[in-house]
């Protein structure tokens, strides 16, 4: 399994783009009890994935803006992609192994492989199966970490793909309180 750090630092320097503005909060507000990471991205490379319904989707690119959010009763990581109007691009969830924190304080998760992508539009979409079963073929995944995974992806369709609205709202909620706690000068 992958380890990657909530601030994405290798894949900035791989892919030679300048480094986000970065903040980790804790936040416990109604709906949500958890880990925050925040990126405002000031790069002015773009990139964008083509999908099936929503077509061309930016998911890089200088005034994005993106929330992490690690919740507390989960086993996810969930991105949501920012467009410099405020708009969300798409959400991208990493289904994790679970967290623990970097010498400098950075949450480091350990990616289960599978992940679950969607869109306003209505793009549902489960991206590395083939990546974790073979994962679990070779042994590098218990029955119980690949039955975790799964059910969780399930979970993460069930729970936030049927109604993108309320997600959205869910979201924004969320990324307004960061936002308020960055600008009252929160490190």
């Amino acid at each position: 399994m992958k380890r990657k750090r909530l601030d994405f630092d290798t894949w900035w320097e791989h892919n030679n783009t300048v480094f986000p503005r970065y903040y980790q909060l804790r936040v416990d507000i109604e709906g949500f009890n958890g880990l925050v990471g925040v990126l405002y991205l000031v790069d002015e490379k773009s990139h964008h994935w083509d999908l099936p319904i929503a077509g061309k989707v930016m998911v890089i690119g200088k005034g994005m803006t993106w929330l992490q959010l690690v919740p507390d009763d989960g086993e996810r990581v969930m991105s949501v992609k920012y467009l410099p109007d405020g708009s969300v691009s798409i959400w991208y969830v990493d289904i994790i192994d679970g967290i623990e924190y970097d010498a400098d304080g950075v949450v480091i998760f350990t990616d289960k492989y599978l992940d679950v992508v969607f869109t306003p539009q209505g793009d549902v979409i489960i991206d590395d199966r083939d990546e974790l079963d073979e994962a679990f073929r070779l042994g590098e995944l218990s029955k119980e970490q690949y039955d975790s995974a799964l059910n969780e992806c399930n979970l993460i369709i069930d729970k936030y793909c049927f109604d993108i609205k309320q997600t959205e709202v869910f979201c924004n909620k969320i990324l307004s309180h960061v936002n308020d706690r960055i600008k009252n000068g929160e490190k």
